[in-house]
């Protein structure tokens, strides 16, 4: 029987291949390597194999998400760096803390937007079902 410090360690050190996070994350081998190339991720090699670590697998995650956003590569590396350095650091944390309220507030107004063009569309779509209700009425009397 294992004690719970074995299995932590052990679980912090789970590895990945690139073929299992592009599985995972159902993005290409080749797109996991442009995020290395981009300084996101830094995988270790063994000869020519990448060995994936479970912080390049949460940063990999955080990069398909900031991108899902709307965030450039550039600012989710300032976020990565942010956080990095900023263990305490105030700057760094102000700095971060400025990124995710720019962030939040681009996402509330396309939410905004995305809410007005969905009423606008269903009030479309009524006022189509209307008139095609009325036609097809017509064509029977």
């Amino acid at each position: 029987m294992r004690d719970g410090k074995a299995e932590a360690s052990e679980k912090s050190q789970k590895t990945y291949t690139i073929s299992e996070l592009a599985r995972e994350f159902q993005v290409t081998p080749r797109a996991i390597r442009f995020y290395e190339s981009c300084g996101l991720l830094a995988p270790r090699r063994e000869g020519q194999r990448r060995i994936y670590s479970r912080r390049d697998r949460t940063r990999l995650m955080l990069t398909l998400r900031g991108r899902r956003i709307g965030m450039s590569l550039a600012e989710i590396a300032e976020v990565f760096d942010l956080y990095d350095q900023a263990r305490g650091e105030e700057r760094q944390l102000e700095r971060y803390l400025a990124i995710l309220e720019e962030k939040r507030a681009v996402l509330l107004r396309q939410l905004h937007d995305l809410k007005t063009v969905l009423s606008e569309l269903e009030e479309s779509a009524e006022r189509c079902r209307a008139i095609l209700a009325a036609r097809r009425k017509a064509k029977l009397e």
